[in-house]
């Protein structure tokens, strides 16, 4: 099985609203999936979809191999579910909330002791089974619905918001257990807000806004989008500028030339498409940086007490390369290197707002 979930043209609609517009994208099997969106967006619509819990007004989609309008059951049997809110019996046991989970799933006792015991295991929670499930803390009980919603092995688990309002540690210890469950081979759907630890656990990120698929590439991919989109976008606003100031220079007769290439040639610095590089030189001296100063291609150069220089650099592929080589030749040490990149959130803000300009309302 190629794909662990493909939509075809799924569609939910209230009356005259449509939370979920047509949606059509393919999620590999055996990945970690981020599926983001601001609130009001679509997402939970769309999982509640995938998850049989409400049906599509239209189109469908395959869920394990089976298809959610015709074999809604079957698309049960090969899901799990930990939702934002712990959905466990507050009065019971971690233990006897796991045994009633696999109950449900019709499981023979043998079958559902062994596999309790490997789940609590795999999770770290079997010294709190006897626990009552509203004395436990929160990193606790997600890990108890964890264990509750994979005693029936499913092959796609979806989680939605895990780690909301857990501390930094309990966090690492849940994404350590995500990774660990895709590596046996379940399919992970990630719904979250925190978007260091989408770009951290998902191999593919979908966005969607105002019930449609906004965007949808790895995180690598969505940030090279972002990029070439702001690159190209600078470039054709100094063209126009500089195509308004010609056309001024003809029609109302410059004076002073030189006064008007040397604006010209301001604002087309301005608009450079310029990128950050951050270096660490741990033998840096005056020569060095008055080298550094004087090579074409780096702009501005700010220099830290601790020997880091923060350069605005040409943004073509060989720049930075091109630098490194000169830090070399000049003797340098390089201790340590980066660019400053899009974040995951500047994308993501990027693509909601782009369609809210374009007249998508999230509602």
């Amino acid at each position: 099985m190629k794909y662990a979930i493909e939509t075809f043209d799924l569609t939910k609609t209230y009356d005259d609203f449509t939370a979920v517009d047509a949606l059509n994208m393919k999620i590999d099997n055996k990945s970690i999936f981020g599926f983001l969106g601001p609130n009001g967006a679509g997402k939970t619509t769309t999982i509640k979809m995938l998850t049989c819990l409400v049906q599509a007004t239209s189109g469908t989609a395959n869920v394990a191999g089976y298809d959610i309008a015709t074999n809604p059951n079957e698309v049960r049997e090969k899901i799990g579910m930990v939702p934002q809110l712990v959905s466990l019996y507050s009065d019971l046991t971690v233990r006897e909330n796991i045994d009633l989970c696999a109950d449900f799933y019709g499981l023979p006792e043998d079958l559902k002791a062994s596999r309790a015991e490997e789940l609590m295991e795999l999770v770290d929670i079997k010294y709190a089974q006897n626990k009552i499930v509203k004395q436990l803390s929160g990193g606790m009980k997600q890990k108890a619905s964890v264990v509750a919603s994979l005693i029936h092995q499913p092959e796609i688990l979806f989680l939605d918001e895990p780690t909301i309002g857990l501390d930094p540690t309990t966090k690492r210890v849940l994404w350590d257990l995500v990774e660990e469950l895709n590596s046996e081979g379940r399919t992970i759907i990630l719904c979250s807000h925190d978007m260091y630890e989408v770009e951290l656990l998902c191999d593919e990120i979908g966005i969607i806004n105002g019930g449609i698929l906004a965007a949808f590439d790895t995180p690598r991919g969505l940030k090279d989008t972002m990029i070439n989109e702001q690159k190209n976008k600078k470039s054709s606003k100094n063209s126009e500028v500089i195509e308004i100031m010609d056309e001024l220079r003809k029609e109302e007769g410059v004076e002073d030339s030189a006064a008007y290439d040397q604006l010209k040639e301001k604002i087309e610095r301005k608009n450079r498409d310029l990128k950050e590089l951050s270096v660490m030189i741990s033998n840096l001296d005056e020569s060095m940086l008055n080298h550094l100063n004087n090579v074409p291609g780096i702009h501005e150069i700010v220099e830290h007490d601790s020997g880091r220089l923060v350069m605005d650099i040409d943004s073509s592929d060989e720049s930075v390369s091109q630098i490194i080589s000169e830090i070399i030749g000049q003797g340098g040490n390089i201790t340590s290197i980066s660019t400053k990149d899009p974040s995951l959130e500047d994308v993501f803000m990027s693509v909601t707002t782009k369609y809210k300009k374009e007249g998508v309302d999230d509602g």
